[in-house]
């Protein structure tokens, strides 16, 4: 085969390079696609990072159970809990699947079902699953509890948690006992009622019951002589 035929060869080679280059840079160009300003779909549970720095976390106000419970939704969190049966069993068999079973879980000592492989962050966290406990490790497990295997992002809204811990409580053979409702703080006086009123006569304070009442002595009667006394006097 001669250069001639070398040539050719060569030639079409680079001129499909050439060619397969410029068609993929002009589709890059076309078809380039439009990347959104802000996500469209949200995941419950992550906090977005808006940039403007690390802000100190908001401690979430603990509800009332004493009175929250009594007026909870058990059917509505009954509902919500359809969200844990992928990993766990809800049931009085209280199988182990990817979780530990939920079956009279309120109250109940953390890390405490025997053959289930907890995590170092959960066997060290210890106590028991509270009210309170079950509020805020449902709200972000990964953030309550930062090295736990529970992937599960979160229940974000108050109601939601409370209803679900409600359904979670009637689960149970003894369910947990109720704790009584808080005591109503008492309000305290606003500036404008501690405030004397105008016109009013300020308190003298009262001689006590019993007390001998104080009399007038001779020299207390001249020291405080009439202006006519003294001219007699005179």
């Amino acid at each position: 085969m001669d250069s001639f035929e070398w040539n050719k060869i060569i030639g079409a080679v680079l001129g499909t390079a050439i060619f397969i280059f410029v068609v993929r840079v002009v589709a890059e160009g076309i078809y380039e696609p439009e990347k959104p300003a802000k996500p469209g779909y949200i995941v419950e549970g992550v906090v977005e990072n808006t940039g403007g720095g690390a802000a100190a976390p908001v401690e979430e106000a603990m509800p009332d159970w004493g009175t929250v419970l009594a007026k909870a939704d058990v059917a509505a969190g009954k509902a919500t809990s359809a969200k844990c049966e992928a990993c766990h069993d809800l049931s009085n068999a209280k199988t182990t699947k990817i979780g530990p079973p939920l079956f009279g879980v309120v109250d109940r000592p953390r890390a405490s079902i025997a053959g289930f492989s907890y995590s170092g962050a959960m066997k060290a966290k210890g106590g028991n699953w509270t009210y309170d406990e079950l509020f805020k490790f449902l709200k972000s497990p990964g953030a309550y509890i930062p090295g736990t295997k529970m992937s599960f992002a979160g229940i974000s809204k108050a109601d939601d948690r409370i209803n679900l811990i409600a359904f979670l409580r009637s689960n149970a053979d003894a369910p947990a006992a109720i704790p009584a409702p808080k005591p109503a703080a008492a309000a305290a006086p606003t500036p404008a009622e501690s405030a004397p009123k105008a016109g009013a006569t300020p308190a003298t304070p009262s001689t006590p019951a019993g007390s001998p009442v104080p009399v007038p002595t001779t020299s207390d009667t001249a020291k405080t002589a009439t202006p006519a006394q003294v001219g007699n006097k005179k």
